[in-house]
């Protein structure tokens, strides 16, 4: 260690340590000759000049020795050289010395003064122990009250989110100590419910309706029938809402459907928003009650059945309801995530058409769950098969792997393909347009049974007929491309919905006569 190195050392340390005297006087204005060396002293030279002469050893931060004699020439050097004549610290990776200090001519000759470093005694041990183990134990403590206080922020900020999506100002009349029911029967919603319901979609109301919703709607009209029941238009504070009432025989279906709407983050703008399930009783027979939002348009089939589309107009029901089914078919990963949803059921009668012309997916009384991070699959206990003519040919042939969740998302894919087809049919060209036909309508009768399904589209591997003007369409011609991809035999070569949906945008991209803006 060098003379300036030795010193600055010095300064550091007495700069904390300021206690030490010294017996030397910097009054005195003698020169004298020293022994100079630094390290091998066995022959040491000379200096000259000196107002002291000094001996030190050093111990580095390193733990090194270094051994040395010399000059001090300047006073402010023997100020800090000579006042802290002596440090030994108690703390690991500190410099130690001892040095001494001496006026005369060659004063310095004596050894070198002993250094002992320091070691901690098993106490000292101990104690240091005691603390790092505290500072780590605050360090982790201090970390998960900020995590957990992070969760609890995203907890109220996601809650305030879900409420927001309500629409309504007077949720108070939704919140109750428990699920009831009426006259209808002994049963409550809780009840039914009681394990297989989580806490809600954020679709329409947080909860399921924790008070009896029947007793404040008033049914208007009758907009719809089916094998499951009716639907009808209600008025529930001053706004028209859809009510699906089904028909006791199908309460497999409406717990379902109950089920599938409360689950997490099913809310998007093209998924039917949900308000409520009810159980009620009219003229003494039992009413099970879906309560959704209202679409005058009513659904696809219908809308298709009245309207010739524009290009801009198909593109835009086909890629709203696509975005729908990708939304179902997306597992959402987290505390409050969601399961994969397979929906079975898919047809123009179960997407509704919105004001904006936008679609949503309704009707999940036969949807399947699935989770990853479990492998569970949930199959609905339902007498229901579906729809036979937009049945997909493993469905059919009975050969659909049901073990697997994937084979179910395929089924969907099929039925979709025969959605775009109709679509496509009224979608004019030249003002040219057909008319509104179901799937296969040249091929079975009006309600055909399986066996009819099974052998034109599995003996016979049929699909819907393509007309002529759609090849001289850009626009047609690609979608023909994409929905023969939906709809093909072998259920692997489908398309997912999430590469329907972006070859949509695609083909939209591609036509300056269409415009996103919705």
């Amino acid at each position: 260690m060098s003379r300036e190195i030795l010193c600055i050392t010095i300064y550091l340390i007495i700069s904390n340590f300021p206690h030490y005297s010294d017996g030397i006087t910097s009054k005195n204005s003698s020169r004298y000759v020293c022994y100079n060396c630094e390290g091998d002293c066995d022959k040491p030279g000379i200096c000259e000049n000196a107002i002291v002469c000094y001996t030190y050893s050093v111990i580095d931060t390193q733990g090194y020795y270094t051994f040395e004699k010399g000059c001090l020439n300047k006073k402010d050097l023997q100020y800090f050289m000579c006042k802290a004549k002596e440090y030994v610290s108690n703390k690991p990776n500190r410099p130690q010395y001892n040095g001494i200090c001496c006026q005369g001519d060659l004063c310095n000759n004596g050894s070198f003064p002993a250094l002992i470093p320091h070691v901690l005694s098993p106490e000292e041990s101990e104690r240091d122990g005691s603390k790092m183990v505290t500072y780590i134990v605050c360090t982790i403590l201090l970390l998960c009250g900020i995590t957990v206080m992070g969760i609890a922020i995203m907890h109220y900020c996601r809650k305030r989110r879900m409420e927001s999506w309500v629409g309504h100002n007077d949720l108070e009349h939704f919140y109750h100590d428990d699920l009831r029911a009426t006259a209808a029967g002994d049963s409550t919603l809780k009840e039914i419910f009681e394990h297989s319901v989580t806490s809600g979609s954020g679709s329409g109301l947080p909860l399921l309706i924790q008070r009896t919703l029947a007793r404040q709607i008033t049914l208007a009209e009758c907009i719809g029938k089916g094998r499951y029941g009716e639907v009808w238009r209600g008025v529930w504070h001053g706004e028209n809402i859809a009510v699906k009432i089904f028909f006791s025989r199908d309460e497999a279906s409406w717990a379902r459907e109950t089920e599938i709407y409360s689950t997490m983050m099913l809310h998007h703008e093209n998924i039917l928003g949900y308000m409520g399930s009810d159980v009620t009783s009219v003229n003494s027979c039992t009413q099970l009650w879906l309560i959704t939002h209202y679409h005058e348009r009513g659904s696809l089939y219908d809308h298709l059945n009245a309207h010739i589309l524009t290009h801009q107009q198909m593109i835009v029901l086909v890629l709203s309801a696509a975005a729908g089914i990708v939304h179902l078919h997306t597992e959402m990963f987290g505390t409050e995530g969601k399961p994969a949803i397979a929906h079975r059921d898919l047809k123009t009668k179960n997407i509704l058409v919105k004001l904006n012309g936008t679609c949503v997916i309704a009707d999940f009384g036969l949807a399947v769950t699935h989770t990853r991070t479990t492998g569970a699959t949930n199959v609905a206990e339902n007498y229901r098969v579906g729809t036979k003519r937009y049945m997909a040919p493993e469905v059919l042939e009975e050969k659909i792997n049901t073990t697997m969740f994937e084979s179910y998302r395929r089924v969907d894919m099929y039925a979709f393909g025969l959605v775009l087809w109709e679509v496509c049919l009224r979608c004019a060209t030249g003002g040219v347009a057909e008319d509104y036909r179901p799937p296969f309508h040249d091929c079975v009768p009006s309600d055909p049974s399986f066996e009819d399904m099974r052998k034109v589209v599995c003996i016979d591997q049929q699909r819907p007929s393509i007309p002529n003007r759609w090849s001289s369409d850009v626009t047609l011609s690609a979608m023909t491309k994409l929905m023969k991809e939906c709809w093909h035999h072998n259920p692997s070569a489908r398309l997912t919905s999430l590469r329907v949906k972006k070859t949509l945008t695609k083909i939209a991209a591609a036509d300056p006569k269409i415009h996103l803006n919705y």
